[in-house]
């Protein structure tokens, strides 16, 4: 069964990760312990030897009991470990000299003789000695470059093994009461710790789009929680932003559909109330006729605009001349211009090859044309140009018109919007031009900046990738 719970997760692999360190310090403790214990008796049994062969080399060959006794408990304390003594001939043969003397299975092994007769000390562990293991010393006594004597001396690991697995019953005991003291401490913290989590759920249950505009409590901090609220809010508002364009889209789209569609109820109305001459049908099917082209006109801009949004907006994308389109343009805007005793020049128009759509390109410069002769005040001036500037081609459509101001120049290129100036002037449209246009030169991996001011015109510059 998945666990959902984010806490019981966190407190879950908080307890196996505590689980885990503890048996690896558990068992690098015991490592220790064993080889320190092992080390202490190494330790005192080569000081009971050492004491054993200056007695030897002294010539006091033969010891008794109680001075074996004595020497033990000299380096090992008064502890009732079991003690060992035996002394060899260079054959490894005894009969007389072993501590206790029913030591019977006191034996020199192979290895520790061969040792022995090469002047080495050895340690080792013997079983089958005593009921628990014993470490015995094997050293050898060497007179005169000859091997005399070997000296044995050994001491039951009964305390070691009774330390280590008193070191063993403790952990045992000792780990389950850290690890569920650990595992609730990890609980508590880990319920604090997404406490604001769960605050931050339960007052997003409560935002829908009808209250966007409320935010999640930041808990503050700085923290990765702070983070995620504040990426959150961000969100929140990036979505009432984009809620309140599509109401304002779909009020606008309404608006402007409204409008044609009024006109041609209107039309067909009057003209069903009575008989009409052939020429005033015709003049009516003309005024139906021009609705229905601006119909079509707004939704193939909203058709283009949505294509665009999804990132689906086709381009024939093929080596264009610039030069060419600019000209056509410049055609088709001075006879625009000409009715309003609008002066418009075109400049620089070497030939400039991109990789556009010529018929999508044509729309925009079309547009930013029409655009600056419509704001331009008769006798007024527009002027086109191109220029390369690095890896750019930039179309410059410079006017003398009536500029715009700066709080409209961060929203002219929104859907719908046209300016208080522009609706004062009373030039028809919807306000998709530049919207389409500058979703076009996007398309094109271009840009559109604008620098203008309320009665000094504007400048339109778009940038082209060559």
């Amino acid at each position: 069964m998945k666990i959902r719970s984010i806490r019981a997760r966190l407190t879950i692999w908080y307890s196996i990760l505590l689980s885990l360190t503890f048996l690896f310090l558990g068992g690098i403790s015991y490592a220790l312990l064993a080889y320190s214990l092992t080390k202490d008796v190494d330790t005192a049994l080569k000081s009971v030897a050492g004491v054993i062969l200056e007695r030897n080399y002294r010539g006091e060959t033969s010891l008794p009991p109680s001075d074996i006794d004595g020497l033990f408990r000299q380096f090992f304390g008064s502890s009732p470990w079991e003690r060992f003594f035996g002394m060899f001939d260079p054959f490894g043969n005894t009969d007389q000299h072993l501590y206790p003397p029913e030591s019977s299975k006191l034996r020199l092994s192979p290895e520790a003789l061969k040792n022995a007769t090469e002047g080495r000390t050895t340690f080792e562990t013997r079983e089958n000695i005593a009921a628990f293991p014993v470490r015995l010393l094997t050293a050898p006594v060497i007179s005169r470059g000859r091997l005399v004597n070997v000296i044995m001396v050994g001491m039951s690991l009964e305390n070691a093994y009774s330390t280590r697995h008193r070191f063993v019953l403790t952990m045992a005991a000792v780990f389950p009461v850290a690890l569920i003291i650990a595992a609730g401490c990890g609980w508590l913290i880990a319920r604090r710790a997404l406490a604001p989590v769960d605050k931050m759920a339960e007052n997003a249950r409560r935002i829908s789009m009808e209250n966007l505009t409320e935010r999640l409590i930041d808990p503050g901090g700085g923290d990765e929680v702070s983070r995620l609220a504040e990426t959150l809010n961000d969100m929140l508002s990036r979505l009432n932003s984009s809620f309140s364009q599509i109401r304002q889209f779909s009020a606008d789209a309404s608006h402007e559909l409204q409008t044609p569609l009024t006109i041609l109820k209107g039309e067909i109305e009057v003209a069903l109330r009575s008989a009409r001459t052939p020429s005033e049908h015709q003049r009516i099917l003309v005024s139906l006729l021009e609705e229905i082209e601006r119909m079509a006109r707004l939704v193939e801009a909203l058709l283009l605009l949505a294509r665009a949004d999804t990132g689906v907006l086709k381009m024939d994308l093929k080596p264009v001349d610039l030069s060419e389109i600019l000209h056509e343009v410049f055609i088709q805007g001075k006879f625009l211009a000409d009715k309003r005793n609008i002066n418009v020049s075109l400049s620089g128009l070497e030939p400039v090859v991109i990789l556009g759509d010529a018929d999508r390109l044509k729309r925009v410069f079309i547009n930013l044309l029409d655009n600056a002769v419509k704001y331009t005040q008769h006798g007024g001036r527009v002027t086109v140009s191109l220029e390369i500037i690095k890896e750019w081609a930039l179309i410059t459509i410079e006017d003398t018109g009536i500029g715009i101001s700066k709080e409209d120049q961060q929203k002219i290129f929104e859907r719908f919007y046209r300016s208080s100036e522009a609706r004062a002037v009373g030039g028809t449209g919807a306000g998709l031009g530049l919207c389409i246009a500058q979703s076009i030169i996007e398309v094109h991996k271009g840009r559109i900046e604008l620098s203008s001011s309320p009665g000094s015109g504007s400048v339109f510059k778009v940038f082209l990738p060559l």
